[in-house]
């Protein structure tokens, strides 16, 4: 279980946020054009997505807390993908939701 504890916890969430984002993006390009080889590549990348989670919750062992930030993380990737690859908008609302996440982050670290 040493390989686990390679890389801190912060670059394991990371690391699973991204590619959580990454199968979002993927989900959006099938809902737009659906076919085996983008479904075949969701499934992929949410195993790794996955994978890259239970070595953040063996070295921090609170799932409430890195759960949640998890969740804020890939919330603001998957944010980042419909704004910059698909030209979706934040309003002012969502906007301050999103900084208020951040927020939580930063408290929920300490």
């Amino acid at each position: 279980m040493t390989f686990f504890t390679i890389l801190p916890l912060w670059v394991w969430i990371t690391i699973s946020a991204l590619f959580f984002a990454a199968g979002e993006f993927l989900s959006k390009k099938f809902a737009l054009n659906p076919g085996w080889v983008l479904f075949t590549l969701f499934i992929l990348v949410d195993i790794v997505s996955a994978a890259s989670w239970l070595p953040a919750i063996y070295e921090k062992n609170q799932l409430s807390t890195t759960g949640v930030i998890w969740s804020i993380v890939s919330l603001v990737a998957t944010i980042g993908i419909g704004v910059f690859a698909f030209n979706e908008r934040l309003t002012l609302v969502q906007s301050i939701g999103v900084a208020l996440g951040g927020v939580s982050i930063i408290l929920l670290s300490l």
